[in-house]
């Protein structure tokens, strides 16, 4: 599986878990009902079965990647959807968690 079929997998997955965490959120918090709050536990569901398709067999390391992706993804998420504008420090701080999913992902590791 190449490099680019993994960040779309990790792209997808993150629409999904954050999404469905932002569904979640309005179904409570704003009010909007059950309805709401079921389909973020579906997306939510589905995000856990699209980490699944990465090509690395370890849990952990796809996990611990895919934070970096959240981090940075719930920020574009905020501007996308709710209005909210980053400032400097929170689009550093993205960017720092997408240099480490590029290092644990994808550094060269002996077989």
């Amino acid at each position: 599986m190449s490099v680019m079929r993994s960040i779309v997998l990790f792209a997808v997955a993150a629409v999904f878990e954050i999404g469905g965490a932002w569904l979640v959120w309005q179904g409570v918090r704003e009010h909007r009902g059950w309805a709401w709050i079921g389909a973020g536990v579906i997306a939510l569901g589905a995000y856990g079965f699209v980490a699944t398709l990465q090509p690395d067999a370890h849990f952990g390391r796809i996990l611990a990647a895919y934070g970096g992706v959240f981090v940075a993804g719930s920020l574009l998420w905020g501007m996308a959807v709710d209005g909210f504008r980053p400032d400097r420090f929170d689009v550093a701080g993205a960017l720092v968690c997408l240099l480490g999913v590029a290092i644990i992902m994808y550094a060269p590791r002996s077989a």
